[in-house]
């Protein structure tokens, strides 16, 4: 009987074009699990960033803007940021076309919140933001992006963040989970330190058994606290492992023991080259060429270890989606800042399926302004469906017959289920 429903439903899609069409009404409908953002639950009030001149001020369109103005750095930064917001609309929307991929995703997020583009008026746009409120925002954001849960990007160094969950609950919405943030234990170990020290925990710079414990502790506490479901750590291009260096030591002996000691995997963002140009502030970063063999050997001494890896170098990706071939306890996810651009997140995408069937994480918004999840889900949503729709097309064409339901599956997958089946959690 399961046979004869199978043939059934798939003689249901007659030709290429219904099958094209089913195919895009689920890429752009199926719910998304966010599993990383720079985005808060609205008890985090101020840290959640959201409205006209936060997507304005976005460290992306702020380097763009650069490229039209022989204003100094310094005079910027002295704006109010509603200054600021004005001269990126005047040099990048009024006075050129906005058509790079930051540009055209304001364009988009404008429109699907039912505001007139055709007008270009931004004093109208700010008038309509301004009257809307935090949480209805946030529900109707959701809403537009059909975003069913999103994971915060969470940093018990940042005092405010840190008040809220000492202080203040922390997070209460249901649609929000954590990922504990602690790049500084491995990129900068005299700050940590410093900060360590005036949280109450006994260490030196020294790699000492105590501070060793101490660290230990220190995430234990913190992944208890805000019920992360993974650890993360934005690494430079230059992160060798294994080494005998701080970065090595801090992995084998505090940051790997203590997820496995809470069953939650351990995140690499590999490839980020701080500071480039330091006069851009967070805007100044650069991507920078990796080498894969450091994930090879993580996936490789710790085999019960899951790791979920993005890298930021084109050139990285391919290797990366191999490797992945190799290594079950490897989940590759998203195409992370400078790739989160619609040409790349093509052939990415592409390369990926084609590798690793869809086994993959495709995509994650990485959002710092929360209006952002529209645009960056809908263009995602769209190049995702196109690749797959020419996939099923091909196996159509040789007489195997996806049908709806198994279409369906493969998107739940790819947008929502791996990443909770590769945490071992039920979905939120």
């Amino acid at each position: 009987m399961k046979g004869v429903k199978t043939t059934v439903k798939a003689q249901t899609i007659q030709n290429a074009a219904e099958l094209r069409k089913i195919v895009g009404r689920l890429a752009a409908s199926t719910p998304v699990t966010d599993m990383h953002t720079h985005l808060y639950s609205a008890d985090f009030e101020d840290s959640l960033l959201w409205g006209i001149d936060e997507l304005l001020t976005y460290h992306y369109l702020i380097s763009e803007s650069f490229r039209w103005s022989e204003d100094s750095y310094e005079a910027f930064w002295a704006m109010t940021k509603r200054e600021q917001a004005d001269t990126i609309w005047k040099k990048l929307f009024v006075d050129h076309s906005p058509v790079s991929e930051a540009a055209s995703g304001l364009i988009t997020i404008l429109d699907r919140l039912g505001l007139d583009v055709s007008s270009r008026s931004l004093e109208e746009y700010r008038r309509n933001l301004e009257n809307r409120d935090l949480r209805g925002q946030l529900d109707t954001v959701m809403g537009l992006a059909k975003v069913e849960h999103i994971v915060m990007t969470n940093d018990p160094f940042d005092a405010a963040e840190r008040a809220v969950w000492l202080d203040r609950g922390g997070n209460t919405d249901p649609r929000f989970s954590a990922a504990l943030r602690v790049d500084a234990l491995l990129n900068n170990w005299p700050q940590a330190v410093r900060e360590l020290k005036q949280l109450g925990y006994r260490v030196e710079e020294a790699w000492t058994e105590e501070t060793r414990g101490e660290v230990r502790r220190f995430l234990s506490e913190w992944i208890r606290r805000m019920d992360a479901l993974y650890l993360a750590v934005s690494m430079p291009g230059d992160f060798v492992y294994p080494s005998e260096d701080h970065r090595s030591r801090m992995i084998d002996e505090a940051m790997v023991p203590i997820c496995r000691e809470h069953g939650i995997p351990f995140a690499l963002m590999i490839g980020v080259r701080r500071s480039v140009n330091p006069g851009l502030r967070l805007a100044g970063d650069m991507s920078m060429h990796s080498d894969v063999t450091a994930v090879e050997a993580l996936c490789r001494r710790y085999p019960d270890q899951k790791f979920l890896v993005t890298m930021l170098a084109r050139e990285n990706q391919h290797e990366l989606a191999v490797l992945a071939r190799k290594f079950r306890n490897l989940m590759i996810f998203g195409c992370w800042w400078f790739l989160h651009v619609e040409s790349m997140v093509e052939e990415m995408t592409r390369f990926r399926v084609e590798l690793l069937g869809t086994s993959v994480i495709p995509q994650h918004s990485d959002c710092r302004v929360l209006e952002q999840l529209i645009f960056k889900w809908e263009h995602s949503r769209s190049i995702i469906g196109r690749v797959l729709a020419d996939k099923y097309e091909k196996l159509h064409g040789s007489g195997w017959y996806v049908t709806e339901e198994e279409i369906q599956r493969d998107f739940d997958d790819l947008y929502h289920r791996n990443f909770w089946r590769f945490l071992g959690r039920e979905a939120r």
